[in-house]
């Protein structure tokens, strides 16, 4: 006689091929003795199986849950967008634009510390602290930024900007460009830079996906004031 040994994995097969095995054996479901999970008691099979469907069920739960507070962040961020945009187009005077949107950028979003600065502006707006000279390096970088620059402040040009070195810990530098019929411009005529004091505030693994927003409808507004 030929004697074959089963392993686990021809007994998981072979149930897997035949799904109705418990319900013509019923007896082996509250025969079969499993470890628990988590004190090692034994307990049936019945019991395992819905201790693993009550986990499962708290894990899907944990997963709405952050969904739902990702919208609620969301919806919450899209207020502020709005309220931020509504505060640009009420403002009809070109040379207080820049200020109009500095200050209600950092009232709206919390932000500490922002500053912008702009190239190539209009001769009347020469005295404004926007059109301040800027460094060729500072707009030889932003103009080979295709997305906003998140990080640590060490020790950029338009960290100094802000404010007293050594107060910013972290910076996000905005490039503002046009937008043309073919896509982003690749020169740019500015760039608008926010700063924290607390180093995680613009961390370099977050996204930038709104801090893009930002940028592309301050290169629209602003786009009035250059030469």
């Amino acid at each position: 006689m030929t004697m074959t040994t089963l392993q686990a994995d021809d007994i998981a097969h072979y149930l897997t091929r035949h799904q109705d095995f418990f319900e013509q054996h019923p007896q082996l479901l509250s025969q079969m003795q499993l470890p628990h999970p988590h004190d090692g008691q034994a307990i049936s099979l019945v019991e395992r199986q819905s201790l693993m469907l009550r986990e499962r069920v708290k894990s899907l739960e944990s997963r709405v849950a952050e969904m739902v507070r990702n919208g609620q962040e969301n919806d919450a961020i899209a207020e502020k967008l709005i309220a931020w945009v509504r505060a640009l187009l009420t403002e009809t005077d070109p040379v207080a634009l820049p200020s109009t949107l500095i200050d209600e950028l950092k009232r709206i979003f919390e932000v500490p510390y922002a500053a912008l600065r702009l190239w190539n502006t209009r001769p009347a707006l020469a005295a404004l602290d926007c059109a301040r000279a800027v460094e060729s390096d500072t707009i030889t970088f932003a103009n080979s930024m295709r997305v906003p620059f998140c990080g640590s402040n060490v020790g950029f040009e338009a960290a100094s900007w802000l404010g007293p070195d050594g107060v910013v810990k972290s910076v996000a530098l905005l490039p503002l460009r046009l937008e043309t019929n073919s896509g982003p411009d690749s020169e740019t005529f500015g760039m608008l830079v926010l700063g924290s004091a607390d180093a995680d505030r613009f961390d370099a693994s977050m996204g930038t996906a709104f801090l893009e927003r930002i940028a592309e409808l301050s290169s629209a507004g602003l786009a009035r004031l250059r030469a």
